[in-house]
């Protein structure tokens, strides 16, 4: 399984998105905001934590400049590969 398809299903299962399937999330698709999925702050938080323990980083939002890489399925994958090299 590709490290995207991972990030989609992570994402559908740690928000309870039920109505969704990896299938509908392309790669490239907006994840917060009025595009895309329109996910908001709180699932934010909690896809945070997913993230954290499913690949076993450590983020610091203050560092790490999260929200870019918080934009897309393929930025998150780029970043969680970045971080276990």
């Amino acid at each position: 399984m590709s490290l995207e398809q991972q990030i989609k299903e992570l994402i559908i299962d740690s928000l309870g998105l039920e109505d969704i399937t990896p299938a509908d999330i392309g790669d490239e698709d907006t994840l917060f905001g009025d595009d895309g999925l329109g996910l908001d702050s709180v699932d934010a938080l909690e896809l945070g934590l997913a993230v954290q323990k499913t690949f076993g980083l450590q983020l610091d939002s203050e560092k790490d400049n999260l929200r870019e890489y918080f934009t897309s399925v393929k930025n998150l994958a780029d970043f969680v590969r970045s971080r276990q090299a």
